[in-house]
């Protein structure tokens, strides 16, 4: 089985050679010579294209910004405003340049457009009063060109702290491309460290939390590294490798993702993983390509060397046998990782492994409920409760599993384990819970909560309650009668604001969450913008609100409908 492999790794290995010839691995050449850095500071990064982050792989670079806001954004190169966003969470405020050369950049986080921006945002947000836009623009409209100030650079959104997040797409496909190969390159001579290995006995079983792995400490330093403990490891069977590494640069000492992993046999590479390009679609399957169960019982980030089947990403540009490899020929191999980051600083470790025909006694995993293959829709049904899980849901095929345990306080229903937390999922299934008392009039109330509280919303349908879920765990119902929060700050009933500059008010709710909110004065609506990090809405004077008395009113929605109101009189 050994030579099978090898020969099959001879045959793609030269078909990569091309790709290997730069001395990092990438599909394609990219321009380097169209775009410039998008600010004027010197390239330092607080996070790598291609990280690992919770639920996704990072998209673009975060350039620092000292830790402050107002730096000048300039455009990458000549191109027209493409597409402008304003939203609660994710970049807060964004601009996408779309170029003649076929790509797309997009900057996040800003703090201010440019006036021609900030006036056509403006004048969506009233058309639609809401806070929250996002919309397209003709070639037309707002043409910018290289070097020219676009914005300045913030903290919105879901942001934590000041930086630029910066990305070049494909303009066609829409896939982030890694900004350096471009030549946006970042000073950087340090080789990324390697912190450990994983060994995963898979033995023809489907990836799982109950799968045998083995962890074993590296050492080393400048690229050359070497297990902790020197020896063979004995191993036999379907095995699969993983590795915790990480990688920092010249400019910065921040904790960066790597560029790219080989796995080698005896010389020729069974697996490669490369942060060159990758789909937003594709990017939830970071949890297939990490040990998803080891993430949530330590939160340590080990990627896996072999691929489950499911999981259909750019980020593999090869592999033979999805990397998995068969120890069954009682001899002594050589087991090779070669850890690159994006500017070719290289890292090594090897350690040999005796392949044995001897029983490796670990213990057989058996069948506790039903198969559900990953290339298959799947269901299962009781009279309590329904799950339907469609094609390209599961990375894998999985043991699925069912049990309840005890009503929870105010819950109106049992809880229902579907399955367990330690199984990743790539996108939503359909999930229905049947109420264990009469809701009477609160259907239209009733929502779907899981463990930890955390509320999937829900829709009431022919005795059930239904929602689409993105993982598995513990779900039980529950009523949503609250209205939300408003807790004025800055305004009561016959303030004088004339030296105030803003309203404050600080909102939320405690179940479904905030649907909707909007502000008047003197029954106009008003512009109130939420604050991701505080949780703050506030208004901001302007002209229009002159000397004299005025009437402040908000209006606050949830999801379930149910609503609070807040009215004061100020003078100015």
């Amino acid at each position: 089985m050994i030579k099978k492999y090898a020969f099959v790794s001879i045959l793609i290995f030269s078909f990569f050679t091309h790709v290997f010839a730069q001395g990092i691995i990438q599909s394609r050449q990219y321009p380097r010579n169209f775009f410039r850095y998008p600010l004027d500071l010197p390239p330092v990064t607080a996070g790598s294209f291609g990280e690992l982050r919770p639920n996704h792989f990072h998209s673009g670079l975060d350039f620092k910004t000292n830790q402050t806001t107002g730096y000048p954004v300039h455009a990458a190169f000549d191109g027209y405003i493409s597409r402008l966003r304003v939203e609660f969470g994710g970049f807060g405020n964004a601009i996408y340049i779309t170029h003649p050369n076929g790509y797309t950049t997009v900057y996040g986080h800003i703090e201010r457009f440019s006036p021609a921006m900030t006036k056509m945002i403006r004048d969506s947000q009233y058309k639609k009063q809401s806070f929250e836009v996002d919309f397209n623009l003709q070639p037309l409209q707002i043409q910018v060109c290289k070097d020219e100030v676009i914005a300045w650079s913030g903290n919105a959104g879901a942001s934590e702290g000041p930086h630029l997040h910066f990305e070049i797409r494909d303009t066609q496909t829409e896939e982030t491309i890694n900004p350096q190969l471009f030549g946006l390159t970042i000073p950087d001579k340090i080789p990324p460290t390697i912190y450990s290995i994983g060994i995963y006995h898979l033995d023809g079983n489907p990836f799982s939390e109950k799968t045998p792995r083995q962890f074993m400490p590296v050492t080393g330093r400048a690229g050359e590294y070497r297990l902790t403990k020197p020896g063979v490891i004995n191993l036999s069977g379907e095995i699969g490798f993983g590795i915790i590494s990480n990688d920092v640069t010249s400019a910065s000492p921040n904790h960066n993702g790597i560029y790219s992993v080989e796995l080698k046999l005896d010389g020729k590479t069974v697996y490669t993983f490369a942060v060159e390009r990758f789909a937003f679609d594709q990017t939830h399957a970071i949890n297939a390509y990490i040990d998803y169960p080891e993430f949530l019982k330590t939160h340590r980030w080990i990627q896996k060397c072999f691929i489950l089947p499911g999981s259909k990403i750019s980020l593999y540009p090869q592999s033979i046998n999805r990397g998995i490899i068969t120890f069954n020929d009682d001899a002594v191999h050589q087991v090779e990782y070669v850890v690159k980051d994006v500017a070719g600083n290289t890292s090594t470790l090897s350690f040999s492994v005796k392949s044995t025909l001897i029983a490796n006694n670990l213990p057989v995993l058996k069948q506790a409920g039903n198969l559900f293959r990953y290339d298959k829709r799947n269901e299962f049904s009781n009279d309590k409760v329904k799950v339907a899980i469609n094609p390209g849901i599961l990375y894998d095929d999985i043991d699925f599993t069912y049990s309840t345990l005890p009503k929870r306080p105010g819950a109106f229903s049992v809880t229902h384990r579907i399955h367990n937390r330690f199984t990743p999922i790539h996108d939503n299934y359909d999930l229905w819970i049947k109420p264990d008392s009469n809701i009477g009039k609160y259907t239209d109330k009733a929502v779907i909560v899981n463990g930890e509280g955390l509320c999937y919303g829900g829709v009431y349908q022919d005795g059930y309650v239904k929602v689409q879920c993105r993982t598995f765990g513990d779900f039980y119902i529950k009523i949503d009668t609250v209205p939300p929060k408003i807790v004025p700050l800055n305004i009561k009933n016959g303030v004088n604001l004339a030296k105030s500059k803003r309203i404050f008010l600080r909102i939320g709710d405690n179940l479904s969450g905030i649907k909707t909110y909007s502000g008047k004065i003197d029954g106009k609506w008003v512009l109130m913008e939420w604050d991701y990090k505080t949780k703050v809405l506030s208004y901001t004077f302007n002209t229009d609100i002159g000397a004299g008395k005025h009437k402040f009113e908000l209006t606050v929605i949830d999801s379930k409908d149910n609503s609070s109101h807040f009215n004061a009189e100020f003078s100015r």
